[in-house]
């Protein structure tokens, strides 16, 4: 399941993984996502919580649909907030950032320990 953490007026989107990502939560965060660009921004900033997912009440296939729609949705993609308590997404963040970062100059992905939250929200900040 998904829920906003918090509402933003601006590009900024904050997400929260709890338990589960089915393929409801997927279309659920294509709907968020979508309604930022149709407000007139380019880019959306966004802040992932999976502090509280379990990979094993995850669907492969919502998964694998989330990636591919991440892929030709990329140009939107702001600036990214991985946060979560695992020392698994702390090493694969800076391996997937050199590679955001080539594609999508002046943005960037970043890992944060849930105990970090207060930096993460910071980091995705509203832009105009």
């Amino acid at each position: 399941m998904i829920e906003q953490i918090e509402t933003f007026e601006g590009n900024s989107l904050a997400i929260e993984v709890i338990d589960g990502f089915s393929e409801t939560d997927e279309k659920l965060a294509q709907k968020f996502f979508n309604k930022k660009i149709e407000a007139g921004y380019d880019h959306v900033n966004v802040l992932v919580k999976l502090d509280e997912m379990k990979i094993s009440h995850t669907s492969v296939k919502a998964f694998m649909e989330d990636m591919i729609w991440v892929i030709r949705n990329f140009k939107h993609l702001g600036n990214l907030a991985i946060v979560a308590h695992s020392n698994i997404l702390k090493a694969m963040v800076p391996i997937d950032n050199f590679f955001f970062e080539r594609l999508q100059k002046g943005y960037e992905e970043r890992y944060f320990d849930i105990s970090q939250m207060d930096k993460a929200m910071e980091f995705i900040k509203p832009s105009s």
